[in-house]
């Protein structure tokens, strides 16, 4: 049985700190050349054992030094869980917050905790991702104008400069969300498979051009093997008890322990869905007659409709509610 060599690695937006076992960590630029420079100084590792490298997930941050390392045969990236890098941090009775120390803990982390190797997406896969989180950032940049809007029309004591200006604001906004659409329909179609995976979605009742574009952007991010059950969880939609003894026993909620712009995606989507799909509404309203409260009610149709998706792409086939919820029956559905 070989030997692990666990490596930490602190990110931020500029510094790297990696943390060898019983060594002082050290600093590198987070750049190409910091990249190569890692790269070197672990290659030397490979003659102790094999390497695992723990990095904690900082999004655009991290993503090019583990596109990096990953392609450098005999070590081995793992993307953890900032959540799980807190807890671990909190066993260890870690009392300060440096980049030497949490690289510290990263070291820690990777030798004594399960390793699960990180399988970088496409190239493809992580364009489409940034483009349609883009998409959403412009998307919640519109609602906020909108809401300023109302809240100006709310009173007469907002003048006209204001309320042109944000007319203004809301059209120049509107006319970028229509543009990146475009442009990203542009890019789908490069790709027959990503095409048809982009028509597939929109056969879902609730799920158009840009609400497609979300959830494809981050299903095809996911890991081929994850499983439905994994994915409710990574979307942060599986149910958080909170039991204890025979006195506590409080409502279930979701984690939202997960990833927030592919819940974000799934919710309107869930709400259309309830409302105009014949079958998914007769599903809606018997959560609700059991008891459930409308958004109790509408978390399980995001959740069915995030297995019927992960289904859909698998196996390219277009929706069918009757599939999803064979029980119900539904004329004309």
């Amino acid at each position: 049985m070989s030997t692990i060599y666990g490596v930490g690695i602190d990110v931020s937006a500029k510094e790297l700190t990696v943390a060898l076992p019983g060594a002082t960590p050290e600093s590198f630029t987070n750049d190409a050349t910091g990249h190569r420079a890692i790269t070197g100084l672990l290659r030397q590792q490979l003659r102790r054992g094999e390497v695992h490298v723990c990095v904690e997930a900082t999004g655009n941050y991290s993503l090019d030094l583990c596109l990096h390392l990953q392609k450098t045969e005999g070590l081995l990236v793992m993307v953890a869980n900032p959540r799980a890098v807190a807890n671990f941090a909190k066993a260890l009775m870690s009392r300060s917050k440096t980049d030497p120390q949490d690289a510290a803990v990263l070291q820690a982390f990777a030798e004594r905790m399960p390793f699960v190797e990180w399988a970088p997406p496409s190239t493809t896969s992580l364009e489409l991702r940034a483009a349609a989180r883009r998409l959403d950032s412009l998307s919640n940049m519109l609602t906020r104008e909108r809401n300023r809007l109302h809240a100006a029309n709310a009173t007469k004591t907002t003048n006209s400069i204001v309320r042109n200006d944000l007319k203004s604001s809301i059209k120049h906004l509107e006319g970028r969300a229509k543009r990146l659409i475009k442009t990203i329909e542009s890019f789908i179609k490069t790709e027959p498979s990503l095409a048809l995976s982009y028509q597939r979605l929109q056969t879902v009742c609730g799920i158009a051009e840009r609400s497609a574009i979300k959830v494809l952007g981050e299903l095809l991010c996911l890991p081929a093997d994850m499983t439905a059950r994994q994915c409710v969880a990574h979307a942060g939609l599986d149910p958080r008890r909170h039991e204890s003894g025979t006195s506590v026993r409080r409502t279930a909620r979701i984690s939202k322990r997960g990833n927030r712009y592919l819940r974000a995606a799934l919710y309107m989507p869930a709400v259309v869905a309830s409302q105009k799909d014949p079958i998914i509404t007769v599903v809606y309203q018997n959560l609700i007659s059991q008891g459930k409260k409308p958004m109790q009610a509408l978390v399980a149709i995001m959740r069915k409709l995030l297995h019927a998706m992960l289904a859909m792409l698998k196996s390219q086939t277009d929706f069918d509610a009757r599939l999803l919820f064979p029980h119900i029956q539904v004329e004309n559905a």
